[in-house]
């Protein structure tokens, strides 16, 4: 019998290319280009190589996790949602677990296991993939609408490739996966977004940027403490409204867990997370289709501690008073040993403007109260954000008003679909980012 499918390819075999080509393999005849000598490199050392398939939460709780453009997702995670990724990874051999945070791994630890799961259903599905090569250009021609209303301006028709095989290859709809600009050696360069403003040269595209990246610090203090991690602090990220033409100063972010300091700035759960929301305050403030985002050198940006978030102000101060009388007879560099660790006393001390060698008898009530207030408002002056090589996942990609959310259709190009990070939404840590891709695939596979 005569295969009758259409002909679908997709552009890159990483998290959201390989999910595409499933769940389209029933309706399309579906062939991968990849242009790495194996699939699902960047899915490989995800979650630290353990691979952070999911988080276990509702639908609800992921869209409050995602940073940029939420509300374009609605319809994806509501079609293919967490739950759906969990039953089809069991149901293709990956057994799961669920660890702090709601975050779901495959029990074996291995991300090899996922891309194997993945890779096996392709198989099965009859698949193809092309290996080592890379797609040049898609083809497009123009496009006469039968109805008035229909804004599409071109329509697909193949794309041309260059590698191990050469020339043109029809299809009637194509998939762009290539990924953002993050872990450039798994091979996520910035491709697809070269490949689609060629065919729609006015699209709008987000200039890429960094995302869940650690945070530069103006301050000596914080390379002082290299390699003191704090696990029960709050953070406060705050905009100046000098720097950007705000009525009052913005709380950006704001959140509990730990932290890490380190010779450049700030790093750990909370300023990875931190670091999303002021990437993308940037890039929405005004710098949207600027030829250059100054991620690394920015200003107008605080950083705030509450080193001690447990207690309130009397309660810290009743128990920094039980210290000094525990210690009265001490100098007060030597009083603060139950308070903080070791690395972060002598900038405490410094701050304080409270001489070190000072009795801690001597010290007077303005001064215990300029401590307290500094313990809990600890502040550090934001300069910059590490670059892509550092960076988790890209934030930025082709705007979300250019896509049909029902099938990642791009308005303009007929038949042409991105799925994945290529698109300008991007999520805190903890799984929500690959079920960004899982679900934007589905979708796409429609």
């Amino acid at each position: 019998m005569q295969n009758t499918k259409k002909k679908m390819i997709i552009i890159g075999a990483g998290a959201a290319g390989m999910m595409t080509a499933i769940h389209a393999s029933d309706r399309y005849d579906v062939t991968i280009i990849e242009k790495n000598e194996k699939p699902g490199k960047k899915l490989f050392i995800t979650g630290k190589g353990r691979c952070n398939v999911t988080n276990a939460t509702d639908e609800e709780t992921f869209l409050k996790n995602v940073v940029t453009n939420p509300k374009f997702l609605y319809s994806a995670i509501y079609s293919y949602n967490q739950s759906s990724v969990m039953s089809d990874f069991e149901r293709w051999g990956v057994h799961l677990k669920t660890e702090r945070g709601n975050r779901v791994f495959p029990v074996s630890d291995h991300s090899s296991d996922v891309i194997k799961a993945l890779t096996d259903e392709l198989r099965r599905k009859n698949v193809k993939i092309i290996y080592n090569t890379s797609v040049k250009r898609i083809v497009t021609e123009d496009y006469t609408p039968d109805n008035p209303k229909d804004k599409y301006v071109s329509v697909v028709t193949g794309v041309e490739v260059t590698g191990e095989k050469r020339g043109r290859i029809d299809a009637d709809v194509v998939v762009v996966t290539t990924g953002g600009r993050s872990y450039e050696r798994t091979g996520s360069t910035g491709d697809g977004y070269i490949l689609i403003t060629d065919v729609c040269k006015d699209i709008d595209i987000m200039k890429p940027r960094p995302a869940l990246v650690p945070i530069t610090i103006k301050e000596p203090y914080a390379a002082e403490m290299m390699g003191l991690s704090l696990k029960n602090v709050s953070i406060k990220v705050i905009a100046s409204k000098d720097s950007y033409k705000l009525k009052k100063d913005k709380l950006i972010f704001e959140d509990f867990g730990e932290m890490l300091f380190t010779h450049f700035g700030v790093s750990g759960p909370l300023c990875i997370s931190a670091s999303s929301y002021i990437s993308s305050f940037i890039s929405s403030y005004n710098f949207k289709n600027d030829t250059h985002i100054p991620y690394n050198n920015i200003n107008g940006f605080s950083l705030e501690l509450d080193l001690k978030p447990a207690l309130s102000d009397e309660e810290l101060e009743r128990r920094v008073l039980r210290d000094f009388e525990e210690f009265h007879n001490r100098e007060f560099q030597n009083s603060l040993g139950k308070l903080f660790p070791r690395l972060l006393i002598p900038v405490i001390v410094k701050r304080s403007g409270i001489k070190s060698d000072k009795k801690v008898n001597e010290i007077t009530s303005e001064e215990r109260q300029n401590l307290i207030y500094l313990i809990k408002h600890f502040k550090l002056t934001i300069t910059g954000l590490r670059d892509f090589d550092e960076a988790i996942i890209t934030g930025g990609g082709i705007g979300v008003k250019e896509i049909n959310p029902q099938n990642m259709e791009l308005k303009k190009v007929r038949n042409l679909r991105v799925a994945g990070e290529i698109i300008d939404c991007d999520a805190l840590t903890g799984g929500f980012n690959l079920q960004i891709a899982w679900s934007t695939a589905y979708m796409a596979a429609e």
